[in-house]
């Protein structure tokens, strides 16, 4: 028909902790208590939390701080089940602070994995990540945030999975602090960038235990933005 118009449209179903993402508070408890003492099985009565979900998370814009693990270690990646300790840490700052109010991006190389699912869940052989004693070093400096480039964030042990997660226990119950996961910091790492103005929006998404996030780090040229 002549002059007429058409449209098409189309229905997206996704999970809250797919690809990178940012943790609600809602999202972990400890002995049934979520952030604040909520009690976690109340708070989701009805198929929704009715505080801490991922409606909750404010925008982020704010300084953003990558600290390059491997390269302090003079490694391209870390080795699975490897925990990140506070001197690993403090040894990537050379020199930089970590201010409250920022968002601290740790780069662990494991997204060289990412073409491998069982390598990188790393159930059997564990994955790289944050141990308790280091999320504490980050909580203690009041970030806004912390993320990792692995699925878990916590350092995962061989043939435990995810059954130990000290660090979500202290950033997300004890102290309040989002973490997101599944970043992709290799470009970033690349160009030897270590501090850059951090933009994330999660989506609002009521009574959610987290959101999928398009993280930027927009920095000055050469590269004038890159993808976390």
């Amino acid at each position: 028909m002549r002059g007429a118009g058409s449209g098409s449209n189309e229905i997206i179903t996704f999970g809250g902790h797919v690809g990178t993402h940012v943790d609600a508070l809602a999202h972990v408890a400890a002995n049934g208590l979520l952030y604040g003492g909520i009690d976690a099985v109340g708070n989701s009565v009805g198929g929704r939390h009715r505080e801490l979900g991922a409606e909750t998370i404010d925008p982020m814009l704010c300084r953003g701080v990558l600290l390059d693990i491997p390269a302090a270690l003079g490694l391209s990646r870390l080795e699975p089940g490897y925990g990140v300790t506070v001197a690993d840490l403090e040894a990537a700052l050379d020199g930089m602070q970590v201010a409250e109010g920022d968002v601290v991006l740790i780069r662990t190389g494991w997204p060289q994995m990412y073409g491998d699912a069982e390598v990188y869940i790393g159930h059997r052989d564990g994955a790289p990540g944050v141990t308790g004693e280091a999320a504490q070093w980050l909580a203690d400096r009041g970030v806004r945030a912390a993320g990792t480039d692995t699925i878990a964030f916590d350092q995962i042990l061989p043939g435990l999975g995810h059954s130990q997660m000290p660090a979500h226990h202290i950033l997300l119950v004890k102290h309040g602090i989002h973490i997101i996961e599944v970043l992709d910091l290799e470009e970033l790492a690349a160009h030897r960038i270590r501090e850059f103005l951090f933009v994330m929006i999660p989506l609002r998404l009521v009574g959610a235990t987290g959101s999928p996030v398009r993280p930027l780090a927009i920095v000055e040229s050469p590269v004038s933005e890159a993808h976390a």
